[in-house]
């Protein structure tokens, strides 16, 4: 049976769970069935002991026989049933699936290394050999060559199902050997965590466990993030498995673990505002930035500039410069401060440069940008000193991810000599100003350094899975919710630090995913009762649409002392939205009472009366508003209406035309129709009726059900029912002229 990979997927899911929840008839009579579809009666005697060791044991219970290692044996049992549905689901995938991850596995079975220990010892070997030294071209040639042996390895251990002792050990040395160039030993991380996610294997959640302790940050921030991802993409299975649990409670005992955390965290929230940040970036800053540039060269006097350098001052000309986009300044401000707090503001430009041919083998997406890359050398001369400073120079850029620093490296080949040499100063001088920024920062800011490599990883991670162009063939693992909050392996570290949770609630909070800010907050309420965070869940509540969750955080809130003027009018604003507008009224009066001049206030009392049928006394707060604020539009419309429905025709006919005047909306024009017919001009009515129904104002049937609603307020205005079909009648024939 040709399954395909969703519809495994969804059996494979479906069995963990079964398994993860202790359903394990279900998950028994699934299997069964994988293996008679599929034809995999190589695992039927695994099957069938697993499951006849289950009756027994269910037999056993039933009778009341005692037994201290039953839940032990159960336990053990479930991981049992765990793994052999792995390597069903592997097998099939292994045969059918289409995937490029298959496929390359497929056909890398005969290229898996045999004596891996030996293999392991040669690579580190070249590290210590003299030889070729002096031979610039032998020397390339050596390193083309290690390299490719290095690619074979990340490849055998990404294939690799379960890791053997006899490759454990070996290759938790070799990750930290001294010699080997940490570039490829954080390489070798990364096949890991995608071997991981393939393949679950306990002991590849050791190796990475053992990989953070390394004291090198590329290697230890790549180890946190592969855990990371793997912890959520296992959540429910970890609690199986007591070595990774344990580990994780032993860091959990390290406060810098937790900073860490924290910060990896809120990196992969981040990454979540890419798509936004780019639409912005090209909606809004480019147009901006194509409007100003074909002068901009002859405003600033960028030939001077350069012979200068900057002065401390602001340039007042700067203003000048801007007084076209006024807000291009302010856009620039933000996103260069975005570019600090570590935003992908570059995934847009680099996007476009990744079809060169390095990128068509698909372990380069994940290598750490080292100069020494033999790849680089084929493409720009390292013995060219311009090539080698400027390569020196893109190692240590904090703000560009390794993809990007390969990105800009292939697509600056064909520059001219000297205009690498302008780009190698100016980049220098852009590097020597971030390295004493981030000398700085991480005196004031410990573990700065480390953020911008988890950082620059997570975005390498991003690239490959929204820009590789077999993409479809992976989980995007960034459409997860990432609410590590939530689940069994990181959820209660994270619980029982009520700061780290606060921080992780607040990035939410500040990012408007209100829905996880509101959970995490959720959970912090539980620890300590407080105002502020009784509003802040509110506040999520409501901009989830939720009003009657909203209401009842901030009327919690209200026992607190603690911004009662804002709390009073969010009270108000949850009333309106269920409907109960004499409950809102009471909220805005109290409002009213502690800041009689806000004419926000003013306008929702008037609303609340006129939903009340209070036309009179809403007129006088419209009134009040207008009198205060005589230039104020927002306040004609709820005159013109309320002018109506209180039988002041000529002063509504006064209000609507100012706003017919101005910038009318269909509902203007349907108003003004019903203010003429009362007056008795039923031919201006008419008129403004058809007005009303256009593009852009209402269809037929919508102006008929909006008409509907307002029939009462006619008849009470003297219009005769029976006038009311010949009208619309009328106004049929009219539409059809």
């Amino acid at each position: 049976m040709n399954m395909t990979e969703q519809e495994l997927k969804k059996i494979y899911t479906e069995i963990c769970s079964n398994l993860a929840a202790r359903r394990l008839k279900p998950a028994f009579d699934m299997l069964g069935k994988l293996i008679a579809e599929n034809g995999l009666g190589i695992f039927y005697d695994e099957y069938k002991n697993l499951e006849e060791t289950y009756h027994y044991m269910l037999k056993y219970t039933v009778e009341g026989t005692q037994d201290p290692e039953r839940q032990k044996v159960y336990r053990k049992l479930i991981v049992s049933v765990f793994e052999l549905a792995e390597k069903i689901n592997e097998a099939i995938r292994l045969r059918f699936s289409p995937t490029i991850e298959y496929e390359k596995k497929r056909g890398f079975k005969n290229n898996f290394i045999p004596n891996f220990t030996a293999w392991l010892t040669e690579l580190e070997d070249y590290y210590l050999q003299d030889e070729n030294q002096g031979d610039e071209v032998a020397s390339l040639e050596a390193a083309k060559e290690h390299q490719q042996k290095m690619r074979r390895l990340f490849y055998h251990i990404w294939f690799t199902d379960k890791l053997s002792p006899a490759e454990a050990e070996p290759l938790r040395n070799f990750i930290m050997s001294p010699v080997v160039l940490v570039a490829y030993k954080s390489y070798m991380v990364t096949a890991l965590m995608l071997s991981l996610q393939r393949y679950f294997d306990p002991e590849k959640f050791t190796l990475l466990f053992d990989a953070y302790d390394s004291e090198e940050m590329e290697i230890n921030q790549r180890a946190l993030v592969g855990l990371l991802v793997n912890l959520y993409r296992y959540d429910a299975r970890i609690p199986f498995y007591p070595e990774i649990t344990g580990r994780l409670k032993i860091l959990n005992e390290n406060p810098e673990f937790k900073r860490n955390l924290e910060r990896v965290i809120v990196q992969f929230i981040r990454s979540k505002e890419t798509e936004k940040l780019q639409q912005r970036i090209r909606d809004e800053i480019m147009p901006e930035m194509i409007k100003i540039s074909p002068n901009l060269k002859d405003k600033i006097n960028l030939d001077s500039l350069m012979d200068e350098g900057f002065s401390e001052d602001k340039n007042p000309d700067w203003e000048e410069i801007f007084k076209d986009s006024p807000g291009l300044m302010d856009k620039m401000q933000e996103f260069s401060e975005l570019q600090m707090e570590g935003a992908d503001v570059f995934m847009g430009s680099f996007a476009m440069l990744k079809s060169f041919p390095f990128y068509g083998e698909m372990g380069n997406w994940f290598i750490p940008f080292f100069p020494e890359n033999p790849e680089i050398a084929n493409v720009l001369n390292i013995k060219d000193d311009t090539s080698k400073r400027l390569m020196e120079a893109l190692d240590k850029a904090p703000v560009l991810c390794n993809s990007d620093k390969y990105s800009f490296c292939f697509s600056i080949q064909s520059l001219p000599k000297e205009n690498r040499e302008f780009m190698t100063q100016g980049i220098n001088a852009e590097m020597d100003q971030l390295k004493e920024l981030e000398e700085d920062e991480e005196l004031t800011q410990p573990g700065r350094k480390a953020e911008f490599i988890s950082n620059q990883y997570i975005q390498d991670l991003y690239r490959f899975y929204k820009l590789f162009p077999r993409k479809n063939d992976f989980e995007d693992i960034f459409n997860w919710r990432f609410d590590f909050h939530n689940k069994l392996a990181l959820g209660d570290i994270l619980r029982e630090d009520t700061k780290v949770l606060r921080n992780i609630a607040e990035y939410y909070f500040g990012k408007n995913h209100f829905e996880e800010a509101a959970e995490v907050f959720g959970y912090l309420i539980e620890q300590e009762k407080n105002g502020e965070l009784y509003q802040k869940i509110a506040y999520c509540y409501q901009n989830l649409g939720d009003f009657e969750k909203a209401l009842e955080g901030y009327l919690k809130a209200e026992l607190y002392d603690i911004n009662r003027l804002w709390n009073l009018k969010k009270i108000a604003l949850c009333y309106r939205n269920l409907k109960q507008p004499g409950k809102a009224l009471e909220y805005y009066q109290a409002a009213e009472k502690i800041d009689s001049e806000s004419l926000n206030t003013q306008l929702n009392v008037g609303h609340c009366l006129l939903e009340l049928d209070e036309y009179d006394e809403a007129l006088k707060c419209y009134f009040k508003v207008e009198y205060l604020a005589p230039g104020n539009k927002k306040v004609w419309r709820p005159i013109a209406w309320c002018s109506f429905l209180t039988g002041k025709k000529e002063q509504a006919e006064k209000y609507f035309l100012q706003l017919i005047d101005d910038a009318p909306n269909k509902h203007d024009f349907m108003n003004m129709g019903h203010v003429q017919w009362s007056l008795g001009n039923r031919k201006s009515a008419l008129d403004y009726y058809k007005k009303s129904i256009s593009k852009d104002g209402f269809s037929e049937a919508e102006f008929l059900a909006v008409f509907e609603e307002d029939l009462p307020h006619l008849l009470s205005q003297g219009i005769e029912s029976e006038d009311v079909p010949i009208m619309l009648d009328q106004l049929r024939y009219f539409l059809e002229e």
